[in-house]
């Protein structure tokens, strides 16, 4: 089993269940699959649904097809798994608007464990 924690800003905004908000219901119905997945079976469940972003610490969860969306997520420790930001994918390759977006989420979330 897995615990999956959604980023939330020093505001308690979050970024990743306004995007999911954001999709036609068929999208959310195919990310929430997958993140309920993890929480009840763990990561190893959802192999086919993931890939590494190349050059980042983060993996992100694909939908395929015509919902080009994706959520990054990063193992924090273990099996818990903290997702800071969701996007949709328009080109082949993953912006690095969307990577820096979630490398601040994630530096901010670990600097807030620290204090």
């Amino acid at each position: 089993m897995g615990k999956v924690i959604y980023y939330k800003d020093s505001l308690g905004k979050n970024p990743v269940s306004d995007f999911l908000d954001s999709l036609r219901e068929s999208q959310q119905t195919k990310l929430l699959r997958v993140i309920n997945y993890i929480k009840i079976y763990g990561l190893q469940s959802v192999i086919p649904h993931v890939k590494k972003v190349i050059g980042a610490p983060f993996w992100e969860i694909r939908i395929l097809g015509k919902d080009n969306v994706r959520i990054f997520y990063v193992v924090i420790q273990g099996d818990v798994v903290l997702l800071p930001h969701g996007f949709t994918k328009k080109t082949q390759k993953t912006s690095s608007r969307d990577i820096s977006v979630a490398l601040k989420r994630l530096e901010e979330y670990r600097s807030r464990l620290t204090k």
